[in-house]
């Protein structure tokens, strides 16, 4: 037995070998992370304190589920065991995350239920790998110490978060930070972002764990040290956001415009395209306000198959008001390419998306049979740059991003590199009727609201068919329209100037000083058992 598992043995933890029990937990402890994020089901209104209310997060479920975890990862005596363990979580996880997606590929995109079902779980297994592989060398190079282990497994963590989120054009759903938003750890958000935080929670559920198995003091190893950092964590973080960083840089006057054009009609010449083109343009021609702004796609053809005088007449419109409106078109020709993008109306100011979604606005080349399956309009899309200048109006900067490029703060982060010309006002203009009415959009408002709260600016979320909403500098909703009507949200909105601690960092660095503590994290422990196995060789 390796040394650290005999003295973990000897200080009380009896050891498992991530059995069929083992394993039945771990499945139960992954479908808990994932409910954190969104709780799924309604309960009685009592719940709803403790954050049990369908759609919200749920922050001391996913700290129950990462100590859960925790205990059974810590119990396994080989990484054989705990790669049994570590999948079984995380395919868990991420197929109850993300089970949305099969709405989009099967009634939307035409793909056979089977084959919809065989794409999520292949989707949550490639998601998966990253977990399993910085489990398995968590077993196996863990020192003894239950302070020092539970920090090796946050750092291991948040290094498979970033990798996920990042490599491989990315996808960084479900990251465990974003089920912290309405918990004890959301004051950490605006100094170590998404992911730290996320670590941070990892971290106190190992200890969480630890503590509650153990029989005596004398079994916790290094109890007051790991006591002493649980409760600094959850003591010391409230008092951190009442340390100003940003101010207040005036109002504007906003109106989101909600159509709720049915996902299978939006692109249908006889149904779907003449509803659009009249509500908005009714929709945008009656908007009082200063800022006007419509979801992504809003528009849903290209601006020279638009009806004559459509477009010009809204320009005309907003050019003499000197309002502005942000409205959600598709660009280009087949020869130049299309961009999804967002175009001012009143302003000569336009925004191209830039993180493209897989399979959907572009597609990998080995998988061009893949994309032909599926009945998406349009075909393969062309970058925008990173970064692109905000939208300057009535003294506010208004940064926009398109669908889930609200996902990757690292992307948003690179507008802040200076602070005087960082943006002040968030907009994500989104098409979320692809997931039709499941927890995709509260998840989606989810990481709205953590991005909000990172950069300490508000959010307008504007959508198709929900969720609708105004988020404030500290990630709160302060206005909502209602899902699945047409409609339109009335707001005022409060910029912000000035950077919370974790946008000047990321504006300066990116995710590099994450990076960085992942790595050695990962690397510390090698190290440290490198010349014990070596000696134990030469013996």
């Amino acid at each position: 037995m390796p040394r650290s598992k005999l003295r973990w043995a000897q200080q009380g933890q009896p050891l498992m070998r991530g059995g069929t029990g083992s394993s039945a937990l771990a499945v139960l402890a992954g479908a808990m992370q994932a409910a954190s994020l969104a709780w799924p089901i309604s309960l009685s209104p009592g719940w709803s304190a403790i954050g049990l209310e369908r759609g919200q997060t749920a922050w001391w479920v996913s700290w129950l589920a990462l100590a859960m975890f925790a205990a059974l990862i810590d119990a396994c005596a080989t990484p054989r065991a705990a790669v049994r363990v570590a999948a079984g979580f995380a395919l868990a996880q991420f197929g109850c995350a993300l089970a949305w997606v099969f709405v989009s590929l099967h009634t939307y995109g035409g793909m056979p239920p089977a084959m919809a079902v065989a794409s999520v779980l292949a989707l949550a297994a490639g998601l998966a790998v990253y977990q399993v592989l910085v489990c398995a060398w968590y077993v196996r190079a863990a020192p003894p110490s239950p302070l020092l282990r539970a920090l090796l497994l946050s750092a291991l963590w948040m290094l498979a978060e970033l990798c996920r989120g990042t490599l491989w054009s990315g996808f960084g759903w479900g990251a465990v930070g974003y089920a912290q938003i309405d918990g004890p750890l959301a004051p950490w958000i605006p100094w170590v972002g998404v992911y730290g935080t996320g670590a941070l929670a990892v971290a106190i559920a190992a200890l969480s764990a630890r503590l509650l198995a153990a029989r005596t003091w004398q079994t916790v190893g290094a109890s007051p040290m790991s006591m002493l950092t649980l409760l600094l964590a959850l003591c010391i973080a409230p008092y951190l956001a009442d340390m100003p960083s940003t101010q207040s840089a005036g109002e504007l006057s906003v109106r989101l415009l909600q159509g709720n054009i049915p996902q299978d009609e939006k692109f249908d010449a006889r149904r779907g395209i003449p509803q659009s083109l009249q509500w908005y343009a009714a929709a945008l021609f009656r908007s009082p306000a200063a800022l006007t702004l419509t979801p992504e796609t809003a528009i849903p053809v290209l601006p020279r198959r638009l009806p004559p005088g459509y477009w010009r007449e809204l320009a005309d419109h907003y050019a003499q008001t000197q309002r502005v409106a942000l409205v959600g078109i598709t660009l280009g020709d087949m020869e130049a390419g299309y961009t999804n993008s967002v175009v001012a109306l009143g302003m000569p100011w336009q925004y191209d998306k830039h993180h493209l979604v897989p399979f959907g606005e572009f597609t990998p080349v080995p998988f061009a049979w893949f994309r032909e399956m599926l009945h998406i309009p349009y075909g393969d899309f062309e970058r925008g740059p990173l970064p692109q200048p905000p939208l300057t109006y009535q003294g506010q900067r208004i940064a926009a991003s398109i669908c889930y490029e609200t996902l990757f703060p690292e992307e948003m982060a690179a507008s802040f590199s200076h602070a005087a010309r960082a943006p002040t006002i968030l907009a994500n203009l989104s098409n979320l009727g692809w997931f039709g009415e499941h927890l995709a959009m509260d998840q989606h408002l989810h990481i709205a609201r953590v991005r909000a709260r990172e950069f300490a600016r508000p959010l307008l979320l504007v959508t198709n068919t929900g969720r609708t909403v105004v988020i404030d500098h500290t990630g709160h909703v302060r206005h909502a329209a209602a899902p699945h009507t047409a409609t339109v949200l009335d707001a005022t909105v409060q910029g912000r100037t000035g950077l919370t601690p974790y946008a000047w960092w990321m504006g300066q660095w990116g995710l590099l000083p994450l990076w960085v503590l992942g790595l050695l994290g990962m690397l510390a422990p090698g190290l440290r058992a490198l010349p014990m196995h070596q000696k134990r060789d030469s013996a």
